[in-house]
């Protein structure tokens, strides 16, 4: 008789790249990164660290990125250029290696401080330089048919305010609002799955005990964190292929309905709650 042992989904072979952006490994972004990485070895995954500042990872995008002659030096086109660098091979060593770890990956955990309410340059530059046109995405397949729909991605931070001050009254506004621009503008865009974000709120102004408390709550979301549910976006079948709009029929399935699509396709209604925090909302 044949025994067939069934493999639970964490303790497969899977893959994760954190992409990490702190000039300290003394920080509170360094810990975070080490608790992942310990937790999701455990599980039995491989886990991969981009160092960005360790790396001393170019950020800027230029013309350099591409290895022999351009197609249009006087009218130089970063994504058009880099997109036929990618299909011959061409693009620079340090582009090519983080899409190999990208490639393989199954998960992708973003992990910085947060910084003018967006990412550090340093991960922007990687944004910019990696997901390259034909790697990441092309008009014909981005958001829900995104190349890289596949996997899944998640955004792991810090902030230097409180929780209170990114709310819908707070002076900094919904964090909704906020994390819309990249979760949707770019994870989505490139058809990731993507993971409710793990915030760690202020932590620079929380107490010792405060700070271990946040850490044992990522710990313990980490054991799980593979089988979370993804946040909720709106389908490309959802829009016109020509006029790029919402069609008639999904603007009138939801024209009764109090709250918006998603923080950013809202209908002109109520955003919907906690639409780029939790998935399912």
């Amino acid at each position: 008789m044949e025994i067939i042992t069934v493999v639970p989904f964490l303790t497969m072979a899977k893959k994760v790249l954190i992409v990490f952006a702190h000039q300290s490994s003394g920080s509170f972004n360094a810990a975070a990164k080490s608790a992942a990485v310990e937790v999701l070895a455990a599980q039995g995954c491989t886990v991969e660290v981009s160092d960005l500042y360790a790396m001393n990872f170019k950020a800027a995008a230029t013309a350099e990125d591409i290895k022999g002659d351009v197609k249009d030096a006087e009218h130089f086109r970063y994504q058009e250029e880099t997109r036929l660098a990618w299909e011959e091979g061409r693009l620079a060593e340090d582009i090519t290696a983080e899409q190999t770890k990208l490639s393989e990956a199954d998960l992708v955990i973003f992990q910085f401080p947060m910084y003018w309410f967006s990412v550090p340059a340093i991960m922007k530059g990687w944004i910019d330089r990696v997901l390259t046109c034909g790697f990441a995405f092309t008009k014909e397949k981005r958001y829900s048919q995104g190349l890289l729909k596949e996997k899944k991605a998640m955004l792991s931070f810090t902030t230097g305010s409180l929780e209170s001050m990114f709310s819908s009254t707070g002076m900094n506004g919904d964090m909704n609002v906020t994390l819309w621009p990249i979760q949707n503008g770019i994870l989505h865009y490139c058809g990731f799955q993507v993971l409710p974000p793990q915030v760690f709120w202020a932590p620079s102004c929380a107490s010792p005990e405060a700070r271990t408390a946040m850490l044992e709550g990522w710990r313990s979301r980490l054991q799980g964190l593979l089988e979370e549910k993804p946040l909720s976006f709106i389908s490309l079948d959802c829009f016109d292929p020509k006029s790029f709009q919402l069609t008639p029929d999904v603007q009138e399935k939801h024209a009764s309905q109090e709250f918006g699509l998603t923080v950013g396709i809202h209908l002109g209604k109520p955003l919907p709650p906690q639409n780029q925090m939790k998935a399912g909302c």
